[in-house]
């Protein structure tokens, strides 16, 4: 019952990029951003009911044919419970996961982090609201790709007197800091302290950061980081904090 259950919820939640396109075309654009952020929100409710962490902290999916997982507990039952900011970002801290004592993680300090990044849109079809689709943040899935961690990604911090990527800027909107960086996952980010372990490093993921499109680029222009647009979309961050230097 519990697998069929979920199953309903999440109705037509996909987790393959492959599945991007088709469902991305379909999706039309609610006039009135607030239904958006409605969308967004109800989404990741059933997101956090749809999937639990193993036990090196991925995010997966409930199966509705394997009973294997039934014991797992879902991300929404998960002790600590998911921290939901003012700004509608969810974050999850695993319990057992977090470096001690660890190193506060400051605004403009220099990371070094192993993570999943992907992102998802939020509609109504037919009457479920559901993540229609879900797409890998290419290059910044280091965990299935280099296998080493991101150094300081642009979604984090970008320095807007010293980067060329705003000092040559040729448009008003890539003049911007908040033409490149995702500030709910700047926010969240600063909830979690840093590890301080080397490269190479087996990984652990210390949780869950969740970002609302309204907590991301809702529909600004946007920096190109993966070769399609960020716009409506929520982002989630499945990740380890391997390092910090002060800037």
């Amino acid at each position: 019952m519990k697998k069929i259950f979920l199953y309903i919820l999440t109705g037509s939640l996909c987790f393959s990029a492959c599945k991007k396109d088709d469902d991305a075309a379909t999706y039309v654009e609610p006039s009135d951003i607030a239904v958006q952020n409605a969308y967004d929100d109800q989404s990741i409710d059933k997101f956090l009911d749809a999937n639990y962490l193993d036990t090196q902290g991925n995010i997966k999916a409930f199966s509705a044919t394997d009973t294997a997982d039934d014991h797992q507990t879902k991300l929404s039952a998960m002790i600590p419970a998911p921290v939901k900011l003012p700004s509608g970002v969810v974050y999850i801290v695993r319990n057992g996961a977090q470096p001690s004592p660890g190193k506060t993680i400051g605004a403009t300090d220099i990371t070094r982090t192993m993570m999943r990044a992907k992102t998802y849109l939020a509609a109504n079809t037919d009457g479920n609201v559901a993540f229609i689709s879900g797409s890998d943040m290419t290059p910044y899935n280091t965990i299935d790709g280099s296998g080493s961690p991101v150094i300081d990604p642009k979604f984090y911090y970008i320095d807007p007197l010293t980067d060329p990527l705003i000092t040559k800027a040729t448009t008003d909107a890539a003049k911007q800091p908040s033409y490149y960086v995702i500030e709910g996952y700047n926010e969240a980010l600063q909830k979690f302290k840093a590890f301080d372990q080397v490269d190479g490093s087996p990984y652990n993921l210390q949780g869950v950061i969740i970002v609302p499109s309204r907590a991301a680029f809702a529909r600004d222009a946007h920096y190109n980081y993966s070769g399609y647009s960020f716009r409506n979309r929520t982002f989630v961050f499945n990740f380890q904090v391997f390092k910090t230097t002060a800037r």
